[in-house]
């Protein structure tokens, strides 16, 4: 019987190495990390140790230890979460310390939206400078995050937005919308590229008007974006689906 895998990730300043270890086999992970320091090496290049992360993401019921990382000698620090590309990632996959560093931008850009208002600013300029300094906080890699967020933290944020419709007095969209529409815009460039890698997850059905299901077995796969995406461009009129035959 074998064990699941499990996924580790190294994270520097501005390089992330992903490994999968299955069997606990740690050998095809931690070559990778091997050859990225030996080209680091030999491209005059350093790997800074105390700036390197390590995470394991690991969802079985006993998790065997895991020895830390070791680069020219030195311990690379093992984290529960780490921040890449200004998402914060935990190593349980959920989002709430994501959601909760979201929160706390956006509120604070709240009051200079307020300043704004008692300006007597014009609702068309104050709905600009929400979209540009609040909404774009709100909405940062939405398509990763959003679906597998819990209730409490939607609301959260879309407490703000309510907030900020109320400072305007203009009605905003929804986080939920927002989430649709972007997921279905990514969709719909996988399915007209037949060179980006996930173009394969997109296939039509027998009957060519539907896309088929992505089979789950944990809600946590189910409400991620391609499932998901999927689910969003099924619920399009043909006509209006990418890559759909229409008679």
């Amino acid at each position: 019987m074998t064990a699941p895998p499990c996924t580790a990730q190294t994270t520097s300043s501005n390089t992330t190495v992903v490994g999968l270890i299955s069997n606990n086999d740690k050998s095809a992970y931690r070559d990778e990390v091997q050859q990225l320091s030996t080209w680091c090496n030999e491209n005059n290049l350093s790997l800074n140790v105390d700036k390197t992360k390590e995470m394991v993401v690991d969802f079985r019921r006993t998790r065997p230890s895991h020895t830390p990382l070791s680069i020219h000698g030195s311990t690379v620090e093992m984290v529960k979460n780490t921040k890449f590309l200004g998402v914060h990632i935990s190593d349980d996959l959920t989002w709430t310390t994501n959601t909760t560093s979201i929160t706390k931008k956006a509120q604070q850009r709240l009051h200079f939206l307020r300043r704004l208002k008692r300006a007597n600013l014009p609702p068309p300029t104050l709905t600009v400078f929400y979209r540009g300094t609040i909404e774009s906080v709100l909405t940062s890699c939405i398509s990763v995050w959003f679906g597998n967020s819990t209730v409490s933290d939607n609301r959260r944020l879309q407490r703000i937005v309510k907030a900020a419709g109320n400072i305007i007095g203009a009605s905003l969209p929804s986080l939920q919308d927002i989430f649709n529409n972007r997921c279905i815009r990514r969709a719909s460039c996988i399915v007209l590229d037949s060179s980006h890698p996930s173009h394969g997850l997109f296939t039509l059905l027998s009957s060519g008007r539907r896309y088929r299901s992505i089979r789950t077995r944990s809600s946590r796969l189910r409400d991620s974006f391609f499932p998901l995406a999927i689910r969003l461009l099924n619920t399009l009129p043909p006509p209006h689906t990418p890559g759909l035959r229409t008679n």
